[in-house]
C-alpha cells in the first residue's frame, strides 16, 4: 500500500527564497490528507498536479497564519470548481468561527458540506479512524494551542506464497481471506493454516508530524517508533535562545528527539527566513541523527 508524504511548503512565517509556508499532503493508498494550509497552498497543489477535490480530510495544527491562511482560498476554490463530496476539517475550535465569519461577510454559500472536528491541545486523541489508518492528535508546546498528528497504519495483510497455493490447488476466491490470516479448509475438511500459505505480514508504518513547538518531553510518547518523523527545525542550535523565546526547535534538538524516540528517519522543515542556504541545518542534524533529510518542496518522502 502506498504511504508517502508530499511537501507543498516548508518555510516558517515568511514566504522567501521560493519557499512557501507549511503544508503537506499525505497519500495513504490513494486517499489524500492535507496537513496545514499556509498561504499559497492551493497554488502549490495546482503547480504539482494534485487535485484538491481528491482531498477528503484537512488537519490544521494551530492558528498562526503560516499554517492556515491558505485554507479559506482553498475551500472557496473547491466550491467554485463544483465540489460535492463532504470535507472533514480538524483544527482548533476557533477555526470554525473564523471560517463562518468569512463566509458570512463574503456572502458565500459553500455547496459542499464541511464537517468540523475540533482538536484538543491538552491531551492525545484519536480523531480519524478507518480499517487501515488511524490519525491521532497530540499536544505540542507553542505560544498558542498547537497539536501534532500521528498517522498510524493498521495491521497489514500477509503476502501469499504463489507456488504453495498452486500446489494445493486453492481457488482464488480464498486468497483474500488467507492474506488476512484466516486458515483454509479444503473440500475434505482438511485445515491448512494461513501461516503455511503466506510470508509474514510487513510491519505497520507510522508518520508523525510535529508542527511548531519548543522541545518538550510531553509529546515524545506520541511519536515513539515512527518510520518517518517530520519535526519543525526553525533554527540552527546557535539560535537556541531565540528558539526558546519563540517556542520553536533547533535542528540539533530535532535530531536528538528523533534519536530518543527511535524514529527511523527524520524530516526537517519550517525553516527560518534567515537561512537562504539549508545545508548547514541538515549537517547539524545529521551529526546527531544520520538518517535526516531536508523537506524539499515538490518531493515525495516514503513512510
Amino acid at each position: 500500500m502506498r504511504f508517502e508524504v508530499f511537501i507543498l511548503g516548508n518555510s516558517s512565517a515568511t514566504p522567501i527564497y521560493e519557499r512557501h509556508p507549511t503544508s503537506q499532503v499525505v497519500n495513504y493508498n490513494e486517499q489524500l490528507f492535507l496537513i496545514d494550509c499556509g498561504e499559497g497552498t492551493q497554488m502549490q497543489l495546482s503547480r504539482y498536479g494534485i487535485k484538491s477535490n481528491r482531498i477528503g480530510h484537512v488537519f490544521i495544527s494551530h492558528l498562526h497564519g503560516d499554517h492556515y491562511l491558505g485554507l479559506i482560498g482553498l475551500l472557496s476554490s473547491m466550491h467554485l470548481v463544483g465540489r460535492k463530496s463532504d470535507l472533514h476539517l480538524y483544527g482548533p475550535a476557533p477555526l470554525e468561527e473564523i471560517l463562518e465569519l468569512h463566509f458570512k461577510h463574503s456572502e458565500t454559500q459553500i455547496r459542499y458540506k464541511i464537517i468540523f472536528h475540533p482538536t484538543n491541545a491538552l491531551q492525545e486523541e484519536v480523531i480519524y479512524e478507518s480499517r487501515m489508518l488511524q490519525v491521532t492528535s497530540f499536544p505540542l508546546v507553542h505560544r498558542i494551542p498547537c497539536t501534532g498528528f500521528r498517522f498510524q497504519e493498521g495491521k497489514r495483510n500477509a503476502t501469499l506464497i504463489p507456488e504453495r497455493l498452486e500446489a494445493l490447488n486453492i481457488p482464488k476466491p480464498y486468497f483474500s481471506a488467507i492474506k488476512r490470516g484466516i486458515d483454509y479448509v479444503d473440500a475434505e475438511g482438511n485445515l491448512i493454516p494461513a501461516a503455511e500459505l503466506t510470508y509474514p505480514a510487513p510491519a505497520s508504518r507510522a508518520y508523525a508530524y510535529c508542527s511548531d513547538t519548543v522541545r518538550s518531553p510531553i509529546y515524545l510518547k506520541a511519536i515513539e517508533g515512527v518510520d518517518l518523523l517530520y519535526h519543525e527545525s526553525t533554527f540552527l542550535h546557535e539560535m537556541l535562545d531565540r528558539a526558546k523565546e519563540t517556542f520553536h526547535t533547533t535542528c540539533l534538538e530535532a535530531a536528538e528527539i528523533a534519536r530518543e524516540v527511535q524514529a527511523k528517519k527524520l524530516l526537517l522543515g519550517h525553516y527560518s527566513a534567515r537561512y537562504k542556504i539549508l545545508s548547514p541545518l541538515l549537517e547539524e542534524a545529521q551529526a546527531i541523527f544520520p538518517d535526516t533529510a531536508l523537506s524539499v518542496e515538490g518531493k515525495w518522502f516514503l513512510v
